[in-house]
């Protein structure tokens, strides 16, 4: 397996390239960058990096976090004192169900329609969005591989989601190295692992 630095020089030649090459389809122009749990930190200094160099190239970098928008989904709902309580009431199972209910369902705040909204005004020619602290989903409030799922076909821009957990085979990803988070095929083929 190549190392994190190799797998963002990839990822970088890639998105610079004239068409870029993160995916060959309009509609889906996502990528996964994984890097292992242990590397949280180091991973944070490479993306910044990262950044940097895709801003000296003429890229417009939009950093959104994971973490910020679930936060932004329970206090414009149910409210972290409700979920808390919902915690010591009826387990930490059911407060992630819930978790989960307010980051997919349209009656709530779904990530998808937060993201969708947020990439609107960007340009896709100029712009790209990083995804960010995606770990806070952990263990299992949200699946991270549903998201660009449900983001298929809703914004041109090109997104990348820092994706902390092992690559197993070519599409097989294991969220947070959790044994129980292995996400079997669970990236559509046409998303690119990095």
């Amino acid at each position: 397996m190549s190392s994190l630095p190799e797998r963002i020089e990839r990822i970088e030649r890639d998105l610079l390239a004239e068409p870029p090459r993160i995916s060959a389809y309009h509609d889906l122009p996502f990528a996964v960058l994984h890097y292992t749990p242990a590397e949280e930190f180091e991973a944070r200094r490479q993306i910044r990096r990262f950044a940097t160099r895709l801003e000296n190239a003429g890229r417009r970098v939009h950093p959104f976090s994971l973490a910020r928008l679930l936060w932004r989904a329970v206090e414009a709902t149910e409210g972290v004192a409700a979920i808390a309580q919902e915690e010591r009431d009826l387990g930490f199972r059911r407060a992630q169900n819930t978790l989960c209910t307010l980051l997919s369902d349209d009656s709530f705040l779904p990530l998808r329609n937060q993201l969708a909204e947020l990439t609107r005004p960007l340009d896709p020619e100029h712009d790209v969005v990083f995804l960010v602290r995606a770990a806070a989903l952990a263990p299992a409030a949200y699946r991270c591989a549903k998201l660009l799922d449900e983001l298929h076909g809703r914004t041109p821009v090109p997104m990348i989601l820092f994706y902390p957990g092992t690559l197993e085979g070519t599409t097989n990803l294991r969220f947070m190295d959790l044994p129980e988070r292995e996400q079997t095929g669970a990236y559509n083929y046409r998303v690119k692992i990095y």
